[in-house]
């Protein structure tokens, strides 16, 4: 018998993004109200991070009841019905349910069943791998509409004492959906990891440890001097490069949104790019914090409200954080 030949999936040509929703916290909370704890002060924090105020969710909001708001926004703006999205991919490494995902439970509360839907932790750069996947996912003919998410509750996994890492996080939610395209509207990424630098930024137990008695709940941490320098230097490289795969310079780019992990961090990105003036730089870190997987779709949804003709314009977007993973591409904005 001769061996049947399998079909295999195609799919659209091209994707793009068609819109963001966002759900911060509820709760503004000032540089004063964290600073006693780290033995700090307001000032040292805004010149060491650009950070004014975060915002945090009240003590009954889950980081799967922020995305569903951001979720909700996004489909609402995109034009296309709930049923009709097939793939839900959150990024977070905040569920504090191991299973099951979060996407799941959120494709459900925004009428999207039966669609394919999991959590993945990438970190900070998570936001841009659910991107990556969604897009090759559509492209090859496995899903027709995704929706992907960055959700995360920070604020429930953060040791108020911690002076390296505390005063940064902030919780929030940022989605998009995406679909087929009769343009190119998101780049091939420059994506990766070097776990070698795993201990650079991380949590300081596991669940096992505290279930044994033999550490605290697990929190974050992180050595900020090791990770200012890889971020700096390293992640230019790789902003450098998203450019270079994607066809475009940084004269081409109408924002750079980059993930708010620091304000220092990302003028020195600006700089060492030399974008033009004409670039618009997301900085939410300022009033929103560093709410990781969350900061990229959060930060860019500002952007858009703030600066409508940026719509139609290439935007660069990178991720960096634990891992150390990283995750760049040059998107169009809606």
């Amino acid at each position: 018998m001769s061996q049947p030949t399998l079909q295999q999936s195609t799919g659209p040509e091209f994707t793009r993004i068609y819109s963001y929703g966002a759900a911060r916290g509820d709760l503004v909370v000032p540089n004063d109200d964290l600073i006693g704890p780290i033995d700090s002060s307001d000032e040292w924090i805004q010149q060491r991070t650009g950070i004014i105020t975060r915002t945090r969710a009240s003590h009954d909001v889950l980081a799967v009841d922020l995305a569903t708001d951001a979720a909700r926004e996004a489909i609402d703006k995109s034009g296309i019905a709930p049923e009709q999205i097939d793939l839900v991919i959150i990024a977070t490494i905040s569920n504090v349910r191991l299973t099951p995902s979060m996407a799941a439970v959120v494709a459900d509360r925004v009428g999207a069943n039966p669609a394919a839907a999991y959590d993945e932790n990438a970190a900070c750069a998570g936001f841009s791998y659910g991107v990556t996947q969604a897009d090759a996912l559509i492209r090859t003919g496995a899903a027709h509409y995704a929706l992907v998410i960055g959700a995360e509750k920070l604020s429930d996994i953060v040791d108020p004492t911690d002076r390296s890492i505390s005063f940064l996080l902030g919780d929030g939610a940022g989605a998009v959906v995406i679909g087929p395209s009769d343009f190119p509207g998101i780049a091939a990424p420059v994506w990766g990891s070097d776990g070698s630098k795993a201990d650079a930024v991380g949590m300081n137990a596991n669940i096992t440890e505290f279930r044994d008695g033999t550490a605290p709940w697990p929190t974050l941490r992180q050595e900020g001097p090791t990770v200012f320098r890889w971020a700096v230097w390293e992640m230019a490289k790789v902003a450098k490069q998203a450019l270079e795969v994607a066809g475009v310079t940084a004269e081409d780019l109408a924002a750079f949104i980059p993930h708010q992990a620091n304000m220092r961090i990302i003028d020195e990105f600006a700089k060492q790019l030399g974008l033009p003036e004409s670039v618009v730089i997301g900085r939410d870190i300022a009033t929103t914090g560093n709410t990781s997987a969350a900061s990229i779709p959060l930060a860019t949804h500002r952007l858009l409200e703030e600066h409508p003709e940026l719509s139609g314009g290439l935007a660069l977007q990178i991720g960096f954080g634990a891992g150390l993973v990283f995750g760049a591409q040059v998107v169009v904005l809606p």
